[in-house]
């Protein structure tokens, strides 16, 4: 029993000496990316009641949540991901108000998958959310912070894909598919299977220039020659203005000088459903996961109250740290500290040296001789 006891549960672990310095410090560096875009920081509960993650809402499936009940017999759970929780905040202490709010977090997020191989089931988020701003200039905004957050963590080589929710969701309501098939073909899509994207369309209804479309859609990712190409591939009014959307996103980023670090994927799709327009992930070497995720989502709020539009963006640290190990990039930790040892006939003289030491910024721990 005492020997189970020094172990954590499956998908947790203990993070301590150099390692959570370093985990530290990397968050300090990124929260203070976001306090100079102008974003004031914001804590939400850890854990929350059911309905904030609700099927409705669009996020993380029931079956996955960690869920409990407080003595009115009320559901709880312990929040999933953060963005709806920023959502119901400002739905409450914001409603009345329309200018654009930005906000930025850090806290730890809970998902109870068995499936997770090798995943953590608890990890930390650091994002930031810019409400009531639903120009292409808020999209790039964002975009461009994520960008500058991960030059900050010192990542030389990465990559930022953009996608548009949109562009997918237009074609398939001209399609017209059932909602099971319309599950599955986003499921096929998202996992780059083109062979059972096409063995799915096989046994629909639906024109020729769609299905070869929706067929395509995995391979659609790469530079600007990406959008042009998709032009042509359709007349569906939606997916030309998702297209455009995206365009304008890519014009501003060559403003801010980063357009280098971004590729475009139309087949990108979230597990959230919650995403209205443009979603973005980041990925670099040493780890298979997307270290930054973001997206728009424009009826979030209305959920809790309060219509306005919205995007986001949030860095797992946890990935980001594995990367930056696995690249061997440094993550400065704390200094480490002047050990001053002492015994009883020198302890009033020792204190004052390090008193004197600590006002001077110096790390300085004692050690008494026994």
């Amino acid at each position: 029993m005492e020997q189970r006891l020094l172990h954590t549960p499956e998908g947790v672990r203990d993070i301590y000496d150099g390692e959570c310095e370093r985990k530290l410090t990397l968050q300090n560096h990124l929260h203070e990316i976001m306090k100079r875009y102008g974003y004031r920081d914001i804590e939400t509960p850890t854990f929350e009641f059911f309905d904030v993650f609700s099927r409705e809402v669009g996020t993380t499936p029931s079956r996955d949540l960690y869920k409990f009940f407080d003595r009115e017999g009320n559901t709880l759970v312990l929040r999933p991901d953060i963005t709806p929780s920023i959502a119901r905040a400002a739905a409450k202490y914001f409603n009345g108000e329309t200018a654009p709010f930005r906000f930025c977090y850090v806290g730890n997020t809970f998902i109870n998958n068995s499936s997770y191989q090798g995943h953590l089931k608890e990890t930390t988020q650091l994002g930031a959310e810019l409400i009531g701003d639903n120009s292409v200039d808020s999209d790039a905004e964002v975009i461009a912070m994520t960008i500058e957050s991960l030059l900050r963590a010192g990542l030389k080589e990465f990559q930022v894909s953009i996608g548009h929710v949109e562009f997918f969701g237009s074609l398939l309501r001209e399609a017209g598919i059932h909602a099971e098939v319309a599950e599955e073909l986003r499921r096929l899509i998202s996992n780059k299977n083109n062979f059972g994207v096409e063995e799915l369309l096989e046994e629909q209804q639906i024109p020729e220039n769609l299905k070869q479309l929706f067929i395509q859609l995995p391979k659609l990712c790469g530079d600007m020659e990406v959008l042009e190409s998709a032009r042509t591939m359709t007349h569906n009014e939606g997916a030309l203005a998702a297209l455009n959307r995206l365009e304008e996103i890519y014009n501003i980023l060559c403003i801010y000088g980063i357009e280098r670090y971004v590729s475009f994927d139309l087949g990108m799709l979230s597990k959230y459903m919650y995403y209205t327009g443009v979603i973005f992930r980041a990925y670099t070497f040493g780890t298979g996961d997307a270290v930054v995720k973001g997206g728009r989502y424009d009826g979030l709020l209305g959920h809790f109250g309060k219509e306005a539009p919205a995007i986001g963006m949030v860095v797992v640290v946890n990935q980001l740290l594995n990367a930056l190990e696995r690249q061997k990039i440094a993550v400065p930790s704390a200094k480490t500290p002047v050990l001053l040892h002492y015994c009883k006939e020198n302890r009033e003289e020792t204190l004052r040296k390090a008193d004197a030491m600590r006002r001077e910024g110096i790390y300085v721990a004692l050690v008494p001789e026994r």
